[in-house]
């Protein structure tokens, strides 16, 4: 199979989508970040907040930001007009937030690296305005949690 990113000569190519019909795409990924139990107790206390303002906030705009900006961060990605980006981020557990990002549209390619790049940069704000509370907190398990539309669906199992 030929990658698609990659001319006859071996030269990096945006891949032309021009010929595929416009169809609703939905991607959807999800990262984690995890703190250590005396900065999770810390943030409950102060209601999420702390002297860089409130952090489930911030990070939610963060991350939109951060779907809306992908193809100026991620060579080759289509510069696509988002219909509609959310952001949850909620405990999944002791010391962990679950950090959720659903991206939709109506276009000629999919939208993972919307999804996958708001997710991180959420997590990426979480961090960054507790960072000063512990540099034990740590991100983990950025991944592709669904898609629709295009080629073929995907939904992962066991989550």
């Amino acid at each position: 199979m030929k990658p698609s990113h990659v001319d006859e000569q071996g030269r990096p190519r945006m891949v032309d989508v021009g010929h595929k019909p416009v169809s609703a795409r939905m991607a959807r990924a999800q990262a984690e970040i995890v703190f250590p139990p005396e900065v999770d107790a810390q943030l409950r206390a102060q209601g999420y907040a702390v002297a860089k303002g409130p952090v489930i906030a911030t990070a939610i705009i963060a991350g939109v930001m951060g779907a809306k900006k992908t193809p100026e961060l991620i060579p080759f990605c289509h510069p696509l007009g988002l219909d509609d980006c959310e952001i949850a981020i909620e405990p999944a557990g002791e010391g962990v937030w679950r950090i959720d990002c659903a991206v939709r549209l109506q276009a000629r390619t999919g939208v993972e690296m919307e999804a996958l790049t708001g997710a991180a940069v959420a997590a990426l704000a979480v961090y960054d305005m507790c960072k000063a509370l512990s540099p034990e907190i740590e991100i983990r398990s950025l991944r592709l949690v669904e898609k629709h539309g295009g080629k073929r669906d995907y939904l992962r199992r066991n989550d």
